[in-house]
């Protein structure tokens, strides 16, 4: 049996500790207590690699100011990882993978998000897999719902201890055994290769987006969420950046119905307009804004030692810079809520049937289209989203003849769309 393959024998976690006499670290949070959602990864190649060309080639910067930001960089080994200098990234067969990490640990974020309860621990609160074409030229970012009950394999703890396998949130990951765990446990249920792997905090998502002034956000409706912070008084237009736009994106009860999945069509509407800003003209030749944006990035980030090599970095970020909009595609994997029995219980479900379908087309490093942009739950099309202007030096872009992947949530960078908001007198 290897690794990654499920057990039959689903018992408590704590039966299946590989020593008994293992020392037993603070607990984590039980069903009913897991905390608000931390940080949205952002797309690593516009946060580190990306940088790491721009600031080298920038005369401005130069080599002084980029070993000053490399040298903050704090490294960590990944499943799956060997040793040596990783492949190149176009030899990669059927494309490469990234896991990008939200971590909610409180350590070292200046109290942002309170303290931790004796019995909680980091969470890896946003998970998403970035997969990039080995053609480079399109690109699919997963988010997998933080409550989605999926199989937890064997991993090695921080406490030197080996886990069993079992049945849970996906979010339990990153305490049972770091990033390389949560790697783990994505590519069990994908079963697709991870790469290269980052994780980032709440310090990182507040300093990278006052870095580049903010990302634009549209509502329809107020939203005033007391669990986070964030007060928008009204439907609108706002540009967000720093301590709110980590509330906005932790939001849950002020977006859609409330649950996992609406938040996560919420972020993915910001990380789309935050593609556009990274990708713009105004971002890319302002060197002040590059730094602040590194400087966040790497001090705020641990990276796998696969993606942490300077020319794997500078090999990511070409790659990336160059997809077109229309052809980097958000999606979450897709499930459901409002289950009350079992391991599912006020958890997210997969619809395992409709995922790997998904994943399937990802595999096969297929690019392909949504049949909708926003779900109509936790966003919609923005009505006076502006009309897009063609570059004229890049090649026209079509996504006609690709085939159509139904009912999965998500969209494109290119799509302009709105988080549909209310107030909420909620908590947690």
């Amino acid at each position: 049996m290897s690794e990654l393959e499920p057990r039959s024998d689903l018992r408590p976690r704590s039966e299946l500790r590989t020593r008994a006499s293992a020392p037993v670290p603070k607990g984590i949070a039980r069903h009913g207590r897991l905390r608000k959602a931390g940080p949205v990864g952002t797309i690593l190649a516009f946060v580190g690699a990306a940088l790491v060309v721009l600031l080298v080639s920038g005369a401005s910067v130069g080599a002084i100011a980029f070993n000053s930001l490399y040298s903050k960089k704090t490294t960590v080994a990944i499943y799956g990882e060997t040793e040596g200098p990783p492949p190149q990234i176009g030899a990669i067969q059927g494309g490469f993978n990234i896991l990008i990490v939200g971590s909610d640990t409180r350590a070292g974020q200046g109290g942002i998000g309170g303290t931790l309860a004796d019995d909680q621990a980091a969470l890896n609160d946003v998970t998403m897999l970035i997969h990039v074409s080995q053609d480079q030229k399109s690109a699919v970012a997963l988010s997998i719902p933080r409550d989605m009950v999926v199989g937890i394999p064997e991993c090695v703890g921080t406490d030197g201890y080996k886990k069993g396998y079992s049945t849970e949130a996906l979010n339990t990951a990153l305490y049972y055994g770091g990033l390389s765990c949560v790697v783990q446990t994505v590519s069990l249920l994908t079963g697709l290769p991870i790469q290269f792997a980052g994780m980032i905090t709440f310090q990182g998502v507040i300093q990278m987006t006052s870095a580049i002034g903010g990302v634009d956000v549209c509502i329809t409706a107020p939203m005033v969420d007391p669990a986070t912070g964030i007060n928008l008084p009204a439907a609108g237009n706002y540009t967000i950046s720093g301590d709110v736009a980590l509330a906005f994106l932790r939001s849950r009860h002020g977006v859609g119905d409330g649950s996992d999945l609406t938040r996560i069509s919420s972020q993915q509407s910001y990380l789309s307009s935050l593609v556009r800003k990274l990708k713009s003209s105004d971002t890319l030749s302002d060197y002040k804004k590059l730094y602040g944006l590194a400087n966040g990035a790497l001090s705020n980030m641990t990276l796998s030692n696969s993606l942490a090599q300077v020319p794997t970095m500078v090999s990511i970020a070409l790659a990336l810079k160059n997809i077109p909009l229309e052809r980097v595609t958000f999606v979450q994997y897709p499930g459901s809520t409002g289950n009350t029995e079992g391991v599912y219980a006020g958890k997210v479900k997969p619809n395992t049937y409709v995922g790997d379908k998904m994943i399937a087309l990802i595999a096969a490093d297929q690019p392909f289209v949504l049949d909708a942009a926003g779900d109509g739950q936790g966003t919609k099309v923005n009505p006076n989203a502006p009309v897009a202007t063609a570059d004229p030096t890049a090649p026209p872009v079509s996504n006609a003849g690709l085939p159509v992947l139904s009912g999965v949530r998500g969209q494109t960078a290119a799509d302009y769309t709105c988080s549909i908001t209310q107030t909420s007198d909620g908590e947690g």
